[in-house]
């Protein structure tokens, strides 16, 4: 065999079927829907039909999935209440720098929540959705107040507010009820 006057072999079946044309469709194969995203030249003009049908819905449609994402974000914080009541309990009572932490971690969150309540709802406020997202505000700031609640529990527990007579508050004589004036005096 001379090299100079050998040719290639011809490439398989399967790269000739790739370039090539597709048949056309038989009478089985018409009757199968495209898939969802398969544009042709009828699939196009059958979309210009239905569109106008479709921008008089798009507002409302998408008022409502604002409301919708709202909602979730307003959720959100009620989630987390179980998370760290769970976490409070086992950091224990104790005055150490992890409990302290978690207390200052406990009150950050929903302080920042609550100054950024306005930002936080910003982005899904329009003409429709402006009056409902009043509600979704206040449930909002209530799940940030239910953490908050959480953490004065938790210093409440750890003995830092003074609600009784502790060690800390030492300079402050002792009360004496006024039953007990009373009787001393007379």
């Amino acid at each position: 065999m001379d090299p100079k006057t050998s040719h290639p072999p011809p490439p398989p079946d399967w790269v000739i079927r790739l370039n090539s044309r597709m048949p056309p469709l038989s009478k089985q194969a018409a009757n199968i829907p495209n898939p969802p995203g398969f544009s042709s030249a009828k699939g196009g003009k059958q979309r210009a039909q239905q569109q106008p049908s479709t921008t008089a819905a798009k507002p409302i449609e998408t008022d409502t999935l604002k409301l919708k994402k709202a909602w979730e974000i307003a959720l959100a914080p009620s989630k987390q209440i179980p998370m760290n009541a769970i976490m409070m309990y086992m950091s224990g009572n104790s005055l150490q720098i992890f409990s302290i932490m978690m207390v200052f971690m406990l009150f950050k969150g929903p302080i920042q929540g609550l100054m950024n309540t306005n930002a936080a709802f910003a982005k899904f406020e329009s003409e429709g959705t402006r009056r409902k997202l009043v509600g979704v505000k206040a449930v909002y700031v209530l799940m940030q107040l239910g953490l908050l609640a959480l953490g004065v529990w938790k210093v409440n527990a750890m003995g830092l507010l003074p609600t009784t007579r502790s060690d800390w508050l030492a300079w402050e004589s002792e009360r004496i009820p006024l039953e007990r004036a009373y009787f001393a005096f007379g």
